[in-house]
C-alpha cells in the first residue's frame, strides 16, 4: 500500500513540475515578445529621427567654419 502511495505521490508532483515550467516557458515567451516589440518601436522612432535630421540637413546650406587665410 505504501509503494502505491510514493507512486502516486511521484506522479503527481512530476505532473506540477511539469505544469510550472510550462507556465515558467509561457512568461518567458511573452517578455520575449514585449521586449522584442519594445525594440522595433525604438527602433523606427529612432530611425525616424534620424531620417528628419538628415531632411533637415539637406535643406541648409553648408555653414563654411574654418577661416580664410587673407
Amino acid at each position: 500500500m505504501s509503494m502505491n502511495i510514493d507512486e502516486a505521490r511521484r506522479r503527481a508532483e512530476a505532473l506540477f513540475k511539469k505544469e510550472q515550467q510550462s507556465r515558467e516557458a509561457q512568461q518567458a515567451t511573452a517578455e520575449y515578445q514585449a521586449e522584442l516589440q519594445a525594440t522595433r518601436e525604438k527602433t523606427e522612432r529612432l530611425r525616424a529621427l534620424r531620417l528628419a535630421r538628415d531632411a533637415a540637413n539637406k535643406k541648409m546650406p553648408p555653414t563654411n567654419t574654418t577661416k580664410g587665410a587673407a
